[in-house]
C-alpha cells in the first residue's frame, strides 16, 4: 500500500450501505473511462461527421476566428447568457458538492476540482486526498531548475521566469521519451497523464522561487501536510495564513478553465497536437497567457483603481459613484477602456466575478479597496451602456482578484498572471490528456487571403 504524508493511495472507503470499496486513484479511474470515451467518438465521427454545425463569416475570418465552432474541449463550456460550467457544474455547484480542505465551510480544494475536469465525476474526499499526495509525490524539481532560476535578473518578468523554469523540467519528460522509445499511439494518453500531473505538481515551487527570488529573501519553505494551494500560499511565505489559503483556493479553482478559445489554453491544445509533450505544450500556453489581451488584465485593473483614488485624495475629493463617474467618462472620451468590464462570449455578469464578491463580502467586507470595487460594480454598467460602444458592459474576472490579493498584503501585480498560470494549467492539461487518449490530430485550419475574401462575397 503506497503511503505518502500519512495518505494511503488505494484506500478503503466505506459506502452508504455499510460495505467498503476500493478508492480509485486518478489513473485507475481514467482507465476506466476512456475506452467508453474512445468508442464513443468513433461513433460520433462515423454517424454523424458530415453533418454541417454551422457557419463561418468573413468578420470571424477577419477577426481571430471569434466564435467558430471548430474545436473539441471536454473540461469545460461558457455559455454568453449563463458564465461557465465546469463538466456541467456551475460554479456555485462547485462550491456546494466539490470536497473542502476540512468540513463542508470553505472553498473546493483545486484538487477535487482538477479530478472532475479529468473524468467527469465528482470525487470523494478519499479519492481527492489520494490525488494531493500523488501531486505531494511528483512535485519536485530536477536539480538544475532551482539553480537556474536563482541564476536569473531580478528584474526579468516573472512570466518570463516561469516559463524558464518550466521548460528546464522538460527533460523529465515521460511521454516525450516514451514517444522516442516507439510507444503505440494507443498508450499515448498513459505518458501524457503522467506529465500532465508532473506539470501540474511541479509548477507552484517554480512560481513560489520565483516570487520569493524576485520580491524577498529567496527562501522557499513546504508543508506537504496542507493540500495543493495551502502549501503553495506556504511556499509564497503565507505560512499560516488560513485565509489567505482560502482565498487561493478559490482563485486558483475559478481560473482553471474557461472553455478552449481562450489563447492560453487553445495554444496548449494546438502545441500538444504535434506531439510536443505536456511540458512544452503548456509552456507555450504561459507564453499566450503573459499577453496584455488575456492575463495581464488584473494587474491593469487594480493600476486603474488605484489611478482613480490617488487623483481624487489628491484633490481631497471622496471617491463615491460621482467620481468613479467622473473619472471613468475621462478614461472613455480618451479612447481607453475601463479594463475589467465586458467580455470576448460573456454578456452577463462573471459568475467569477460575483463568487469573489461573495468572497469578500464574507472576509473584508470594510476594505477600502473593495468598497470601490463594489461602487464601481454599481455604477459601471450604466455607464458603459450610455457610451454604446461595449456589447458587455458587465465585470469580468479581473474586476476583482488584484483587490482580493492586495488585501492580504500581496501588492505585486506584475506576478499575478503567474498566479493565473498555476491556476490554468489544471484545465489545460485536463484537455491535452484528452486529446491524447481520443487520439486527435494535428490541429491545421485552412487560411484564406483577402483576395479570396473579396472573390467569394462579390459571388
Amino acid at each position: 500500500m503506497l503511503c505518502y504524508q500519512g495518505v494511503r493511495i488505494g484506500i478503503l472507503r466505506k459506502s452508504n450501505f455499510g460495505n467498503f470499496r476500493s478508492v480509485s486513484s486518478i489513473t485507475e479511474k481514467l482507465e476506466e473511462i476512456v475506452p467508453e470515451k474512445q468508442k464513443d467518438l468513433i461513433r460520433l465521427k462515423k454517424e454523424h461527421g458530415s453533418k454541417v454545425i454551422g457557419e463561418v463569416t468573413v468578420d470571424q475570418v477577419i477577426g481571430g476566428a471569434r466564435g467558430v465552432k471548430c474545436m473539441l474541449w471536454e473540461p469545460s463550456n461558457l455559455d454568453p447568457n449563463e458564465g461557465i460550467r465546469f463538466r456541467g457544474y456551475t460554479i456555485p455547484e462547485c462550491q456546494k458538492v466539490l470536497p473542502k480542505f476540512s468540513g463542508d465551510d470553505g472553498e473546493p480544494l483545486l484538487e477535487s476540482l482538477f479530478w472532475l475536469l479529468l473524468t467527469g465525476e465528482v470525487p470523494t474526499k478519499a479519492e481527492v486526498d489520494t490525488l494531493t499526495a500523488d501531486l505531494h509525490a511528483r512535485s519536485e524539481l530536477p536539480s538544475h531548475v532551482v539553480p537556474l532560476l536563482n541564476s536569473l535578473p531580478k528584474d526579468l518578468h516573472p512570466m518570463t521566469q516561469f516559463t524558464i523554469g518550466l521548460n528546464a523540467c522538460q527533460g523529465d519528460s515521460k511521454f516525450a521519451k516514451a514517444y522516442l522509445d516507439g510507444a503505440p499511439k494507443t498508450d499515448y494518453h498513459k505518458h501524457a497523464l503522467e506529465d500532465v500531473l508532473g506539470v501540474v505538481a511541479r509548477l507552484p515551487e517554480i512560481a513560489a522561487v520565483i516570487y520569493r527570488n524576485v520580491y524577498f529573501d529567496g527562501v522557499v519553505e513546504k508543508d506537504l501536510s496542507l493540500d495543493y494551494s495551502g502549501n503553495f500560499s506556504t511556499m509564497l511565505g503565507y505560512k499560516g495564513n488560513e485565509a489567505f489559503n482560502e482565498l487561493m483556493r478559490l482563485y486558483l479553482c475559478i481560473h482553471t478553465d474557461h472553455e478552449g478559445g481562450n489563447a492560453s489554453a487553445h495554444t496548449t491544445h494546438l502545441v500538444g497536437s504535434t506531439l510536443a509533450d505536456p511540458y512544452l505544450a503548456y509552456a507555450a500556453g504561459l507564453n499566450a497567457l503573459a499577453g496584455p489581451l488575456h492575463g495581464l488584465a488584473n494587474q491593469e485593473v487594480l493600476r486603474w483603481i488605484q489611478d482613480l483614488s490617488d487623483k481624487f485624495k489628491s484633490e481631497g475629493k471622496e471617491v463615491n459613484a460621482e467620481t468613479i463617474t467622473q473619472f471613468a467618462w475621462e478614461t472613455l472620451n480618451a479612447k481607453k477602456v475601463i479594463p475589467g468590464f465586458g467580455h470576448a462570449v460573456l454578456r452577463i455578469t462573471d459568475p467569477r466575478y460575483t463568487c469573489q464578491r461573495q468572497f469578500a463580502l464574507k472576509h473584508l467586507p470594510d476594505d477600502s479597496l473593495f468598497k470601490i470595487v463594489n461602487t464601481i460594480y454599481q455604477v459601471m454598467p450604466d455607464i458603459l451602456k450610455e457610451h454604446g460602444k461595449v456589447q458587455n458592459p458587465y465585470p469580468n474576472v479581473d474586476s476583482h482578484s488584484g483587490v482580493l490579493l492586495w488585501h492580504y498584503g500581496f501588492t505585486q501585480y506584475q506576478y499575478y498572471t503567474v498566479l493565473f498560470g498555476v491556476s490554468r494549467a489544471v484545465g489545460a492539461l485536463s484537455q491535452l490528456y484528452w486529446d491524447r487518449a481520443l487520439g486527435l490530430p494535428l490541429e491545421r485550419p485552412k487560411s484564406v487571403t483577402t483576395d479570396w475574401l473579396w472573390s467569394q462575397v462579390k459571388k
